[in-house]
């Protein structure tokens, strides 16, 4: 007995015969025939895979990476994609909303890693622009095509203030090194031991 198959016209539909890639089907009502024995021979197996074509939301959630100057935050990324190649969507990956969530993940720890994290605090939409610019070329692959790609939340352990004082005082302390190093043998520089302290958290952030 044969059955029917509605396809939205947010949708679309792939045929499949025998396992085989028949078409793709647009919006509309489709017969499934019985797979029985028939009158002149056995019929295919028919099965129709249904694809969303509608715009979609997913949320990378509290990745921890290290920044270039070796902060650890968290962070997460709202992403928006639609699927624009069914056929690649199905065939291509296994899962293309598993695929794109690895994809925007490691997108998310190329670009943090490349970032100091006063960049990351004064920079955070340039952040989300080089996540999109990574991730967009990898889902295209598999027939997705990402809008935006967010930088929703970011997380810092600890106390900020203290945070931003380690960094201060690494930062200070490669100047001096700096000025020790290429200063003329016949200059004495006295590194004041003082530069090299942690200030307060009170202190640092003035």
């Amino acid at each position: 007995m044969a059955k029917d198959v509605i396809i939205k016209s947010t949708h679309r539909g792939l045929r499949y015969e025998d396992g085989r890639l028949a078409g793709v089907l647009e919006a509309g009502r489709y017969e499934v025939p019985d797979a029985r024995q028939g009158r002149f021979g056995r019929r295919p197996v028919v099965e129709i895979v249904i694809v969303d074509l509608r715009e979609r939301e997913l949320t990378i959630k509290g990745q921890e990476i290290l920044t270039a100057d070796k902060v650890a935050i968290r962070v997460s990324v709202l992403t928006q994609f639609q699927v624009v190649e069914p056929v690649a969507a199905v065939e291509k990956v296994v899962s293309y909303e598993d695929r794109l969530y690895s994809d925007v993940q490691l997108a998310a720890r190329r670009a943090l890693a490349s970032m100091t994290l006063e960049q990351i605090l004064t920079s955070r939409n340039q952040l989300s622009e080089d996540i999109l610019s990574d991730v967009t070329d990898a889902a295209a692959g598999y027939g997705v095509k990402v809008l935006r790609a967010d930088v929703k939340d970011l997380i810092f352990p600890g106390n900020l203030q203290e945070i931003m004082n380690r960094v201060l005082t690494a930062e200070r302390v490669s100047q001096i090194a700096k000025r020790i190093k290429d200063a003329p043998p016949s200059t004495k520089i006295l590194l004041d031991l003082r530069d090299c302290s942690i200030a307060p958290a009170s202190e640092g952030l003035r």
